[in-house]
């Protein structure tokens, strides 16, 4: 497949991971109640893991809300927001090394089944890496334990703050020793997409449309101008010329 001369100027490709490279969602719900059962815990694991991430973009925004208690990296807001959440689904017995277990699946997720094999394919013309709220040793651990074969972590902890802030996507080309223009996102979110092209970064659109399970009600389609519109790793591969 030919690479549009628009494109042809792109060095680095940068991807958003929770959703689109990892399914977070089926990855706990699987997790949890394996170790639930072991255990002999009997909980709502997918009421949880989906109020779990329900909590995550309202603890980013109170980060950015309060600048004078410091940036904490996305672990801390995820141990926070798991003990307000055993306690509201009635979870009782957790040890601190239980609740540490939790918080740690995240760094477990698994990749969507494309999403190897495209990276593989990517790495060979590109520089790829993460560009994700996850902290570094998040990230860090989670490639290790799937397998994904990232260039670089970079991570919204490098530049404390959380995207879409402006200094995320910037910080990437900088460090990457690129112009925006040089860099491309790729997501699953098109909002994420939206505040990158902002910025000036090249875009790639790759539907993950069971992400949220029955509860997904957006992300369906790209609804942007982007440069790549892909129907999985693979294709995206292709489409840039890999």
């Amino acid at each position: 497949m030919t690479v549009s001369t628009k494109l042809s100027n792109v060095k680095a490709m940068v991807f958003d991971v929770f959703g689109t490279v990892v399914d977070w969602r089926g990855s706990l719900i699987g997790d949890f109640t394996r170790w639930g059962d072991a255990r002999g815990i009997k909980a709502d694991w997918t009421g949880l893991v989906d109020a779990w991430r329900g909590a995550y973009v309202p603890s980013m925004d109170e980060v950015r809300k309060h600048p004078e208690r410091g940036y904490l990296p996305l672990d801390r807001l995820h141990r926070q927001s798991l003990e307000t959440l055993v306690a509201r689904f009635g979870i009782s017995g957790l040890n601190e090394d239980d609740l540490t277990y939790m918080t740690l699946g995240w760094h477990r997720l698994q990749p969507w089944p494309d999403s190897i094999s495209g990276l593989t394919r990517l790495k060979r013309k590109f520089t790829i890496g993460t560009l994700s709220n996850g902290n570094v040793a998040l990230l860090n651990n989670m490639a290790k334990n799937a397998g994904l074969p990232w260039d670089l972590i970079l991570s919204a902890e490098l530049f404390e703050h959380y995207k879409p802030d402006p200094e995320t996507y910037l910080g990437a080309a900088r460090l990457l020793g690129l112009q925006p223009g040089q860099v491309m996102m790729v997501a699953a979110h098109n909002n994420d997409l939206a505040a990158a092209q902002k910025h000036g970064l090249k875009t790639a659109f790759v539907p993950r449309v069971t992400e949220y399970g029955p509860l997904q009600s957006k992300d369906f389609e790209a609804n942007g101008n982007w440069d790549v519109v892909a129907a999985d790793f693979d294709d995206l591969a292709a489409r840039m010329g890999c």
